[in-house]
C-alpha cells in the first residue's frame, strides 16, 4: 500500500488561520489523502497536534479532542519499543532529532512512500520514503 504519512505540522497548519495560504494547502491535502484512504498518523502526532493546537493556536479542547478522535479511525500506527529502537538508530545514522526520526520511522513501518512535513530536508529519499514539504514553493 502506497500511503501518505502526515507530521503534526501538516496538521497544525489546517488550524491555523495566521498563515492562510500553509492553511489552505494543508486542509486541500487531508481531504485528498482520507477520500483516497492514504493519510496516516502515529499516535506521537496525535499527542503533539492536540498539545499544540490547544496551547498555541487555542483550538477549544472540545474540538481538538474531536479531530484526534477522528483521525485515530485513519490509518494509525501505533509506536512501540522496537520504533524507539529504531528511532534511536536514525537519530544516530542520519543525525535527525529523536523526535524527527520517531516520525520518519513511524512512516517507514507503516509501509508509506511519502512523509509530508516541513521539519526534514525536501526531496530526500529513505529507504523508499520520500520527504515532501508540502508548502514549498
Amino acid at each position: 500500500m502506497s500511503g501518505r504519512f502526515f507530521d503534526t505540522n501538516v496538521l497544525i497548519y489546517a488550524d491555523d488561520h495566521d498563515h492562510p495560504d500553509k492553511q489552505a494547502r494543508a486542509l486541500e491535502l487531508i481531504e485528498t489523502e482520507i477520500n483516497a484512504r492514504r493519510m496516516f498518523v502515529s499516535t506521537q502526532v496525535l499527542h503533539e497536534y492536540f498539545v499544540t493546537a490547544t496551547r498555541k493556536l487555542g483550538v477549544p479542547i472540545t474540538i481538538a479532542r474531536r479531530k484526534v478522535e477522528l483521525l485515530t479511525e485513519l490509518n494509525l500506527v501505533i509506536l512501540n519499543g522496537q520504533d524507539a529502537l529504531g528511532a534511536i538508530d536514525l537519530h544516530r545514522l542520519h543525525g535527525f532529532s529523536f523526535w524527527d526520526a520517531l516520525i520518519v520511522r513511524a512512516a517507514q513501518r507503516s509501509s508509506c512512500d511519502v512523509l509530508y512535513t516541513e521539519d526534514l530536508q525536501h526531496g530526500r529519499r529513505l529507504d523508499g520514503l520520500r520527504i515532501e514539504n508540502p508548502f514549498a514553493s
